[in-house]
């Protein structure tokens, strides 16, 4: 039995979109069963789509369709994140009826979403197109094996009206990399011709076999070489894709053990370590060695002590082993066998083969000629004896052991000095030396009687004295040098003191004691990501930044920069300060709430809304200082420009005599008439232009005095910045003034004159 409800869904195939566009599917529904049904739309993904699609949830729809009937279209926008890395994404759309056709539904449409590089030229109706078979993404990759190739497809369709042929490169790699392999045509496949490009005729699909063979040394990890389509009917068209592929690792690594020189007497043995990287990691490795006997009587030294290993490369490491104490040495009968073993370790932990390879030593017994050991005990005796003269006409010297805390220190701490001399009563005078390479231009602190007594005794500036006194002892520990800045110090101590013998009183000044240190660079709190939420505000409305951050313990001050093209300030720098000059936290709620650790992220987010009342394009830049650290600050500039635009004026009105242009804009005058005209434009960055009149403030009035001659036509023009331009126009009519007509008037009959004319007499006629 067919399924009563059937689904249309627009577009069908892949979506294909950019990073920060909006990709919409339209579904519509057709009820083609007996009975009325609510169906609900949804979405079904996994958390790698989510980030894609800017949905924390799936977005859900419920239709109500009656039977024979089709719904309404329903629309799903996904919105694809700036930031979004390219690759193709997987997802489910469902559409389900529990209720009225449970036996029918679910129904899935597994979908595809597909997200482009920047520099893809965006797609048309009619271009053509490709994807990758099997999909990948940073979080969906596959995994090439070590001893076959990896083999993806590549599904080409020719959606023009032309044949067209299709090239594939890989623009990423060296061409031992890889492999491309198009079908054959049919002269192809005769030989005739090489196979060089995949042929397709208007509205078909193709496929081109692309395989991947990383060198052997390439190292484990992940990649994401770009995949580039050329057609040659559209040679400007740029296709692009990425393939996400992860190489795994190979820990295999050989090690052996040679013997150089394994029987000895008096020098040392010899052997060579050979390690060879056959694996694809880069390798770290430390080196120890020990007994593998009872008791440990050998020196072990390594040369170098450790081993850095590329992939397919070979090194070698020489073991030096001393045996000892020489009374150890056998006398008489077979050499003495000294078994041990290596170990090596790997700094990243990673698995050995053969961790532990043995070796042994012959130690030789002596030779006979060391019975005459005998003959100088004698001798030693007598030595001994003429030394116990010698020391009471030489007593002891001034024994002096110098120090420091640490050799090792982060800069903004200060070097302390320490120094134990013995029989301190016969010291005179005391000279500390700092040399600091490579200029080891002197520092001298001369110590004498009077500036010991300072570091002994205590008083109202020194409360805990660095100095004591302890028998015939004068101990100093953690006494001050002011030195705090990175570099590689040299301390020299010298001492002069009375010999005070019973035949002799002079002042002998005692061989130099050194300490090094070394004052390394503090971390810093380092900024390692920077992006406004957006690349679009009106005038007036806040930019909100985030940033990342590492070491926010770390940050003194934080300083947010908008510049210009020409590197300008566009607005006043902001500065928030987070501790004050000895380190301590401000007390300032805003300043805490700024940034928060999102985890597992060992970074910190921080996020702050600043107002930039400012038309322009500008680029945020933030700067952090850390504590106590003043020649290094983290800057860092956002990966996009943002644009501040002016508000978008308005002309408020445009009016001949009241009359506005909005309600009338044809308009009769009389000749002679007064005519004012007014208007008020809102906005900022603006021209405005009264055509025939040119240009004129925003807010004004004209007046004109009997008008004979007037323009049939006059217009406000307003042009902004950005050459958006508004026209309001009148179109006028003069009408002339009417010219007078004369009024004819009858003239009424005098009174003398007769109302009757006389009766004509004819020439002819005589009178009675």
């Amino acid at each position: 039995m067919s399924n009563p409800l059937s689904v249309i869904i627009n577009p069908p195939g892949i979506q294909y979109g950019m990073p920060g566009d909006i990709v919409s599917l339209y579904a519509v529904v057709i009820n083609e069963g007996d009975q009325s049904a609510v169906i609900d739309l949804f979405f079904t993904f996994d958390e790698t789509f989510q980030k894609i699609s800017g949905w924390s949830a799936s977005p859900k729809a419920s239709l109500a369709v009656a039977p024979k009937e089709s719904s309404s279209e329903v629309t799903f926008d996904f919105e694809i994140p700036v930031d979004a890395l390219a690759g193709t994404y997987d997802y489910t759309f469902v559409v389900d009826s529990p209720e009225h056709y449970p036996q029918d539904t679910p129904i899935n449409f597994p979908g595809q979403l597909k997200v482009l590089l920047k520099e893809q030229t965006v797609i048309r109706a009619f271009d053509p197109t490709f994807s990758i078979i099997p999909a990948t993404n940073p979080n969906k990759l596959i995994t090439y094996r070590l001893d076959q190739p990896l083999q993806v497809v590549i599904k080409v369709e020719n959606r023009s009206s032309r044949v067209d042929r299709f090239r594939l490169t890989c623009p990423d790699l060296d061409e031992n990399w890889f492999k491309i392999s198009y079908p054959a045509s049919k002269f192809e496949g005769l030989g005739l011709f090489d196979v060089s490009a995949l042929e397709l005729n208007p509205n078909s699909e193709g496929e081109i076999s692309l395989e991947f063979r990383p060198p052997i040394d390439t190292l484990a990890g992940s990649y994401s070489p770009t995949i580039r389509l050329l057609s040659e009917n559209n040679p400007d068209l740029t296709l692009l894709d990425l393939i996400y592929i992860n190489l795994p690792a190979n820990y295999q690594l050989g090690i052996e053990l040679h013997t150089i020189l394994g029987k000895v007497g008096h020098k040392e043995g010899i052997y060579e370590l050979v390690f060879n990287n056959q694996g694809n990691l880069i390798r770290e490795l430390f080196f120890n060695a020990k007994t593998r006997d009872e008791e440990e009587i050998c020196i072990y030294k390594f040369n170098p002590t450790e081993l850095k290993l590329l992939p397919n490369i070979t090194e070698k490491a020489i073991l030096l082993v001393k045996p000892g104490p020489w009374w150890r040495r056998p006398f008489l009968g077979q050499p003495l066998p000294i078994n041990f073993e290596v170990n090596i370790t790997d700094k990243q932990s990673y698995p050995l083969a053969n961790v532990s390879p043995q070796g042994t030593l012959s130690w030789k017994v002596r030779p006979w000629w060391q019975f005459l050991l005998l003959i100088l005990l004698g001798l030693g005796l007598f030595a001994g004896i003429a030394y116990m003269i010698w020391r009471l006409l030489h007593p002891d010297p001034l024994r002096i052991e110098f120090s420091t805390d640490n050799p090792k220190i982060t800069e903004g701490n200060e070097v302390n000095l320490n120094w134990k001399i013995d029989n301190y009563k016969r010291l005179k005078n005391l000279v500390v030396i700092t040399k600091k390479p490579p200029s080891n231009q002197p520092v001298v602190f001369n110590y004498d009687n009077n500036s010991i007594n300072q570091l002994i005794n205590k008083n109202q500036n020194n409360l805990n004295p660095p100095c004591n006194i302890t028998q015939e002892e004068l101990i100093c520990n953690r006494v001050s040098t002011g030195i705090n800045t990175v570099g590689q110090y040299i301390f020299e101590l010298k001492a002069s003191y009375l010999q005070n013998s019973p035949f002799s009183k002079r002042i002998i000044e005692t061989a130099p004691k050194t300490a090094e240190v070394e004052v390394t660079k503090k971390e810093i709190a380092e900024v390692t990501e920077l992006k406004a939420n957006k690349r679009q505000y009106q005038k007036g409305e806040k930019v909100k930044l985030s940033w990342k951050i590492t070491h926010p313990e770390l940050v003194f001050q934080v300083i947010i920069h908008f510049k210009t093209a020409d590197n300008l300030e566009a607005i006043q720098p902001v500065k928030i300060q987070f501790q004050d000059k000895e380190g301590n936290d401000i007390n300032n709620p805003t300043t805490k709430n700024i940034c928060q650790k999102n985890l597992p992220d060992p970074k910190f987010k921080c996020n702050i809304d600043i107002l930039v009342n400012k038309v322009g394009v500008f680029t945020p830049e933030i700067i952090v200082k850390t504590f106590k650290v003043f020649d290094r600050n983290s800057t860092k500039q956002a990966d996009s420009k943002i644009e501040m635009l002016a508000k978008p004026f308005k002309i408020a009105f445009f009016k001949i005599n009241g009359k506005n242009s909005i309600d009338q804009a044809n308009i009769v005058l009389n000749e002679g008439e007064n005519v004012a005209l007014s208007w008020n434009v809102e906005g900022e960055n603006i021209q405005v232009k009264l055509d025939p009149y040119g240009n004129v403030k925003p807010i004004d009035t004209k007046s004109f005095i009997n008008i004979s001659n007037f323009p049939q036509r006059v217009a406000l023009q307003v042009t902004d910045a950005y050459g958006k331009q508004e026209e309001r126009a009148f179109f006028i009519t003069v009408k002339s003034k009417p010219i007078p007509t004369p009024n004819l008037v009858t003239p009424a009959p005098s009174p003398t004159q007769n109302i009757f004319k006389p009766f004509p007499i004819s020439p002819r006629s005589k009178p009675l």
